[in-house]
């Protein structure tokens, strides 16, 4: 087992554990598809109304923007498609992977919609069967993934839970973005958040070529931080779950020593580097 430690003082800790079984996970939530996004690439919704308000670090938002390539954010739509570092962003942004996705040719359109968790109000979004840039039906690798947002209203005005849920991640990468006809390589995805100046966080593995990866033809085996394999905060293989309480995101509770795997992060500075084709 291997520990990595926080890269920035005062940084958000999380933890997160790995089983050793290469298996494809069970994570993603059914529903939460009450709208379909029109086939594109880097295109973004308008306002979505979220169904509830949230404060994240101080700022209440009951709106966001679904962009295609992998994340919402709130301050305005994002059509960027090579992801930058999260740590190092004036964008709010809630990002379970942030890659080039293009539904125009081939996979699902990217869908979203309110539902519930258990008694909770909640919002999802499901980036479920995607293909990458240059979309292309001959494409044999897919990726499955959703964000879950709930409403927590009942700690605290304003607080709620955000989920990272993973099925299926075969590709990193377009090839506007460095990565080969399958998706490998280039600069590959991220994961994580940020609220645009004083906290983000990006899981272990973001940008890393090969580290995200469950199966298909870019590794031969999962890759060190595969997705589906991993979990936070949950019993559900494949689930990464952050909780805001007061506007803030908590850092996790500390597991069992046996199934530790530490990463720490934390923001770097504010300007966002952005490519366009």
């Amino acid at each position: 087992m291997r520990i990595r430690r926080s890269l920035a003082g005062g940084g958000l800790v999380a933890l997160l554990l790995f089983s050793g079984a290469a298996a494809e996970a069970a994570a993603i939530l059914p529903g939460f598809n009450t709208t379909t996004m029109f086939r594109n690439d880097d295109q973004s919704t308008g306002l979505v109304p979220i169904g509830f308000s949230i404060d994240f670090y101080g700022n209440v938002y009951s709106n966001l923007y679904v962009n295609t390539n992998g994340n919402v954010t709130f301050t305005g739509p994002l059509s960027t498609f090579t992801p930058f570092n999260l740590l190092s962003t004036a964008t709010p942004i809630i990002a379970p992977f942030f890659a080039d996705v293009d539904t125009r040719s081939a996979g699902s359109a990217v869908t979203y919609g309110q539902g519930t968790v258990g008694a909770f109000n909640a919002f999802g979004v499901n980036w479920v069967d995607v293909d990458y840039f240059s979309s292309n039906p001959a494409h044999t690798n897919r990726n499955s993934f959703q964000l879950v947002m709930i409403d927590r209203s009942d700690r605290n005005a304003g607080d709620f839970d955000f989920w990272f849920n993973y099925d299926l991640i075969q590709w990193e990468a377009g090839t506007a973005s460095g990565g080969s006809g399958q998706g490998c390589g280039g600069s590959s995805a991220r994961a994580g958040w940020s609220n645009g100046s004083t906290a983000a966080f990006e899981l272990a593995g973001s940008a890393i070529n090969g580290a995200f990866i469950d199966s298909g033809t870019c590794v031969g085996v999962p890759g060190p931080n595969a997705l589906i394999l991993g979990r936070l905060n949950s019993n559900t293989q494949g689930r990464y779950e952050f909780s805001v309480q007061n506007g803030t995101v908590v850092p996790p509770e500390v597991p069992e020593p046996a199934t530790l795997f530490l990463l720490g992060t934390g923001l770097a500075g504010l300007a966002a580097r952005r490519r366009r084709r």
